[in-house]
This record gives structure tokens, C-alpha cells and sequence, in this order.
């Protein structure tokens, strides 16, 4: 089906009636590419980085401190978010082309098209990064689309859309690229959507991260996939001092003034169309950067750094100002709470949890015992004769963080959060912890277990 029989095609609605729908909330969903949770003002204050649109989300909203990607990588993390679906299940576990499944759209609905078929209006601006082509439509759903990696044409597509005359809710994303051109910058290119310009004295950079140095007792897998990544041409920081990292922490601040430049004129371009009183907010991003922490830079790999991102939702009159520690999974909490406000039934068998009685106050208590995240790390170079293409779980628990990957000889790591946010010293050899490292796997057991995932749970 192409983009004009879509266009034409009468859906049925799965609630009833056309004055209902209009009651339903509007829906506009802002993402940046590879933000971290802290990387704002709201979070570190002023000093360094002013996020002041983030910021006045954040202010009005909901903020979930404990919200993961399913995946700290774009397309896996995507696939999940659109989905609603882990990683594992769709088969989506890194960037590849060539070796990248494509989504089933009967066993995978995605949310654009859950929503074009009860009644919404769908529109898409900005990166794209999904396993299915944008040309499809039907199975994407997104019936307005334009996919420019270029900011400044994203939040001018965006505010287009924002000051037309709309006779149905609509569901629109905004996606970002930047920060992402951190990337770039680590690699002495030519930025894609502008230069941030010299860093500054010495004195005047952010301090280096508090934990810049790799864990005590490190999985000596993470130790081998570092060298890797840092040997291929995509990562040349083995040679940066302190200076190098300090500055790289502030080009990328820089990029995230930028991106927040242009959700400014998205918030205020909401605010002109009379809209934003029935429109539901929310702003995440698909990843992290590790930012020097442990001496990575980018993403993949599972650390707070790289997996935590920020997840704010506003709805006034509706979502309360506040914080919330549920945790949460973005890539499959998302589209239950999406289809919870719009009165959506979603697509049976997602293993997600809306957030709306959370974000509207209603509830405090957090249903979870953990999440999962997973990663797959391939984008490494061949170092000690070796090409090394682990897989990585993380459990996030209430209190501990617990990764095992699939290869090496120490594969577990166990970080108490509570005492070690940073993650300095790995505690799963600690006889002290066997009884934590235990309830640890058997979670992931569970999990692996329940999701049909054959990822090889350590033993003993």
C-alpha cells in the first residue's frame, strides 16, 4: 500500500465515536538523540550547561529519575519504543543494515499505526533510525512524515504541523539529532549541523567525570570491547588527557544548548496554536554517552551513563509537577502509556506498564522489582587477534545495577547504586554479596525465562 491509498484508507476506531475522539489529549513526543539523564540544568544546574526549555518541562511535569532505554543504541532502542517490545524479542539488537532484521508488522504493531487505526491524526519529523523504511506507511503508520537529520528543518516541519487546523487528536514526534554530533566532534570532523566553537581556558571546562577511571575488578570483557571500540576509527579517544575529556564534556553540552534551542520553538509554537492545555508532552531521548565516564565515550555499553536518559511528561491540568523513582523502561513502558491517556486498547501481549497513574499522582508505589536493558556490542575493531562480538543484560533492581555478558572469563558485575552511583567497584566476587549477586541472577533467569531469551545466565 503506498502513502496515498494509506492517506485514504477509512480505519476502524477501537473507541467510539467522533466526539469522544476529539476529547482525547493531542500527543507530542520530543526526542534527542544520545542524552543523558543528568546532562541538564534542571538536574546539575547552571553552572556548565542551560536547558532552560527542558528545564520548563521538567518544572511543570512529571520526572521519572529512573527511566532506562531498552537499549543504549539507536535502532534497537527505536524498534523498542515503536514496538513496545524488547530488543531480544524483535531481533533488533544493533545498527547493522546487513545484518538487521525488519520488523513484522502482524507480530510487531507499531505505535503510529495503533494509533492511525483509533482515529488519531500521525505525524513524524526529524531522525528516523527504524528497521522499517519510511516509505511504508502502512506499516509505520505516521500518515505526515518528513525525515531531514537536520534540526532547524525538523522544528520548522514541526511548527508547520503545529499551526494548522486539526480535526482529529494528533500523535507527532519531534526527533532530534543532537547531541548525537558528539560523535563528530570526537573525531575532529566537520559538525553536521553546526560548530559549537574553541573550548574555553582550562579552568572554565567542566570537571572530568568523578568516576573517569574503569571499575575495581571490571568483567574483562568490558576491558577487551573498550580496547576494541577505542581501536576502531568511529572512537579515537585512547590518546585524549584530562584536558581532551574535560573538553569533550563541554562541546557536548554545547550541542545540547542546541537541541534545546529548538525545542524552545516547539514549546512555544504549541503554546501559540491554543493547543497545549489538551496535549500530552513527553521528552526522552534514545540513549545516553558515557561522556569519559570509565574512559568510554558514545554508547553500547551498559553503564548509568550510557542506558539512563530522561523522561518527562506534562499534561496541565492533568500531571502534576513532581519526581517520580519508578523505575521504568522507556522502550516498553512506552506505548501502554501513550494508548492509557488516548483511551487506546494496545496491541495484546506487550510486556510494559503505563506510567499515567504515576504521572497524575495517583499512585507512588513502584509495581517493579527491576527492569532489563540489553546490548549487543559490535561496532569494535580486532584487537589481541580477536573481534569480539559480545551480548550484555542489565538488571536494574531498586537498589543494585547487575550486568553478565555473554563471553569472557569474569562476566558479571554487581554496583550498589545507593552507596556507588558511579559504579567504581564491582561487588560480585564479594563473598558478602554472594546472597544479592544470587537473587540477581535468578531475576535475570526469570526474565530470560518469561521473554524466551537464550542469553547464557552465569551459574556459578
Amino acid at each position: 500500500m503506498n502513502r496515498r491509498d494509506f492517506l485514504k484508507t477509512t480505519a476502524a476506531l477501537t473507541v467510539a465515536g467522533t466526539a469522544n475522539a476529539q476529547a482525547r489529549p493531542n500527543i507530542l513526543i520530543i526526542t534527542t538523540d544520545q542524552q543523558s539523564a543528568e546532562s541538564v540544568s534542571y538536574r546539575i544546574g547552571k553552572k556548565y550547561i542551560h536547558t532552560p526549555n527542558m528545564d520548563r518541562l521538567a518544572a511543570g511535569g512529571m520526572v521519572f529519575t529512573r527511566a532506562y532505554c531498552a537499549n543504549p543504541l539507536c535502532v534497537p532502542s527505536r524498534g523498542a519504543l515503536f514496538t513496545g517490545r524488547y530488543p531480544t524479542e524483535t531481533g533488533i539488537m544493533d545498527n547493522d543494515d546487513r545484518t538487521r532484521v525488519r520488523l513484522d508488522p502482524k507480530k510487531f504493531p507499531m505505535l503510529g499505526k495503533v494509533f492511525h487505526d483509533a482515529g488519531y491524526e500521525t505525524a513524524y519529523y526529524g531522525k528516523w533510525h527504524l528497521a522499517i523504511p519510511e516509505k511504508q506507511v502502512d506499516v509505520h503508520g505516521f500518515e505526515q512524515y518528513e525525515t531531514p537529520q537536520e534540526d532547524p528543518l525538523t522544528t520548522s516541519n514541526v511548527v508547520k504541523f503545529l499551526q494548522k487546523k486539526h480535526d482529529k487528536p494528533f500523535l507527532m514526534m519531534a526527533s532530534f539529532l543532537n547531541p548525537h554530533n558528539i560523535a563528530e566532534w570526537s573525531r575532529g570532523q566537520k559538525l553536521p549541523l553546526g560548530e559549537v566553537g574553541a573550548p574555553p581556558p582550562v579552568d572554565q571546562l567542566p570537571p572530568l567525570r568523578k568516576n573517569h577511571q574503569p571499575p575495581q575488578d571490571e568483567p574483562d570483557i568490558v576491558d577487551l570491547m573498550r580496547r576494541s571500540y577505542q581501536a576502531a576509527p568511529m572512537f579515537p579517544v585512547s590518546t585524549y588527557d584530562e584536558t581532551k575529556w574535560r573538553e569533550y564534556i563541554w562541546a557536548y553540552y554545547r550541542l545540547i544548548e542546541k537541541v534545546d534551542r529548538e525545542i524552545g520553538q516547539v514549546l512555544d509554537a504549541l503554546k501559540q496554536s491554543g493547543q497545549a492545555k489538551n496535549t500530552l508532552v513527553i521528552l526522552s531521548a534514545d540513549h545516553g554517552d558515557m561522556q569519559g565516564s570509565h574512559r568510554w565515550n558514545q554508547k553500547t555499553i551498559l553503564y548509568e551513563e550510557a542506558t539512563r536518559v530522561q523522561f518527562v511528561m506534562s499534561y496541565p491540568g492533568t500531571i502534576k509537577a513532581g519526581t517520580s523513582p519508578r523505575l521504568v523502561n522507556t522502550g516498553i513502558d512506552f506505548m501502554p502509556t501513550l494508548c492509557d491517556y488516548a483511551g487506546i486498547t494496545p496491541p495484546p501481549g506487550l510486556p510494559g506498564l503505563s506510567l499515567k497513574e504515576t504521572a497524575n499522582g495517583k499512585t507512588t508505589a513502584d509495581p517493579r522489582e527491576f527492569i532489563v536493558v540489553s546490548d549487543r556490542l559490535v561496532q569494535g575493531a580486532e584487537v589481541e587477534g580477536k573481534l569480539p562480538k559480545p551480548d550484555g543484560r542489565m538488571i536494574r533492581s531498586q537498589r543494585y545495577s547487575y550486568t553478565a555478558y555473554s563471553e569472557g572469563k569474569r562476566r558479571e558485575a554487581l554496583y550498589d547504586l545507593e552507596k556507588d552511583p558511579g559504579e567504581t567497584v564491582n561487588l560480585a566476587a564479594k563473598p558478602a554479596m554472594k546472597s544479592a549477586l544470587l537473587a540477581h541472577r535468578a531475576m535475570l533467569q526469570e526474565w530470560c525465562s518469561k521473554t524466551k531469551d537464550n542469553f547464557p545466565v552465569p551459574q556459578a
